[in-house]
């Protein structure tokens, strides 16, 4: 880094892959756009949290789920076309209950499921390529354990 030039960081972001009987939980959403996209649960890592306990967290405040992390499936950089750059963290889980009445974030339209054949069918209004991407790898198997992500007090 060039002396005075300022530090440059990626935006650390979280998502979960949730199945329940074949269909994949997704949220629609308007996101920086006036086009509703599609979107696993995700959003940006707070501070003073694990990236598990961000996964967790953004799943409920998105879609109304309580979910069980069970794996890891990848870490996954992108740049956007307006150069932001992202490093996307993707956990696979299991949802435990549903809080139907909960409010979701701001610009989350509902959470609906969908099965993977649907969600690749409507590429189109994925928020980005790591939507697709992610759902792609933890369908391949590739399924890594929790530990591999660890947080180191």
């Amino acid at each position: 880094m060039a002396a005075g030039q300022a530090p440059w960081y990626p935006d650390v972001t979280v998502a979960t892959v949730v199945v329940r009987e074949g269909k994949l939980l997704v949220v629609e959403e308007y996101a920086g756009s006036d086009r509703l996209q599609l979107n696993q649960p995700a959003g940006h890592l707070d501070p003073d949290e694990t990236l598990a306990q961000a996964a967790v967290r953004e799943t409920l405040e998105e879609t109304g789920w309580d979910v069980e992390l069970t794996g890891f499936i990848g870490a996954y950089q992108w740049t956007a076309p307006s150069g932001q750059e992202f490093l996307r963290f993707a956990f696979f889980g299991e949802p435990l209950r549903h809080h139907p009445q909960r409010r979701l974030d701001d610009g989350i339209e509902r959470a609906i499921w969908m099965t993977p054949t649907e969600l690749q069918a409507q590429a189109d209004r994925h928020r980005s390529p790591l939507v697709w991407k992610v759902v792609q790898d933890y369908l391949a198997g590739q399924r890594y354990p929790l530990w591999l992500v660890q947080a180191v007090a």
